[in-house]
């Protein structure tokens, strides 16, 4: 069973940018170029090409800017989640922004992280794969050995019915979360707006095995310091991104 590529995304761009300090002094993190594009650009455009058809947008951080920059796009309705007043995290700004995202399967994209070659692939991808009978999130991960500019252990152990465990004492798991998911948007009825993380909504789900994953096709390059972001500058100059 598969759902359509979902009308409504929601784009997380509120984040203070702390770890890619000095670059975002001045300059909100969604907004850092890799060769010459903003990282906002580089995940609407493969959701636009998907058939996304709105992005509901948080902002915190400088929000002005991040509000003029997305006026320049004309190829999708944009929705303002304003958290000028709130440091939320993803958990609680998917609380708040719950009467703007609509009762149909959703997509929630971070814009730190983007895949190369570029393209609607991906998100075609996860909404082929999503069962509402079977699961209510379903995240889009790589392979570890298929990624720059992300040094960790690894997130998810992924079953063989597509269920996925976190790492926990594990010394590493073989999956990165993408920062892209297809969720049920009613995960979020009862959340109270306030600062929490995904994590807290993804525990009961991964206990249920509604929680499950499918895997990127392609090489990963998650920007998340002024390091990776040379290394990514550097890639997609090598490899004609």
């Amino acid at each position: 069973m598969s759902v359509p590529v979902p009308h409504t995304a929601m784009v997380l761009a509120a984040g203070l940018g702390t770890r890619m300090r000095p670059l975002t002094d001045a300059c909100p993190k969604p907004l850092i170029e890799v060769r010459g594009k903003a990282l906002i650009d580089r995940m609407l455009d493969p959701l636009v090409a998907a058939g996304v058809k709105r992005a509901v947008v948080n902002v915190h951080y400088l929000a002005d800017q991040v509000e003029a920059h997305l006026k320049s796009r004309t190829d999708i309705e944009i929705i303002i989640s304003d958290e000028r007043g709130d440091v939320l995290e993803t958990g609680g700004a998917l609380a708040k922004a719950r009467p703007l995202l609509g009762d149909d399967p959703i997509l929630v994209a971070n814009t730190d992280a983007f895949w190369e070659p570029a393209g609607p692939e991906p998100v075609e991808a996860l909404a082929d794969a999503f069962d509402p009978a079977a699961m209510d999130a379903l995240l889009l991960v790589a392979d570890t050995g298929r990624t720059l500019g992300f040094g960790g252990p690894g997130d998810f152990f992924r079953h063989e019915d597509g269920s996925m465990t976190r790492r926990g004492d594990a010394p590493s798991a073989p999956y990165a979360f993408c920062g892209l998911r297809l969720i049920r948007p009613q995960l979020y009825d009862n959340e109270p707006v306030e600062r929490f993380s995904a994590l807290r909504v993804w525990a009961p789900l991964i206990e249920q095995k509604r929680l499950h994953g499918v895997l990127l096709d392609r090489f990963w390059l998650h920007v998340g310091d002024p390091q990776a972001l040379k290394d990514a500058d550097m890639w997609l100059a090598c490899h004609g991104g």
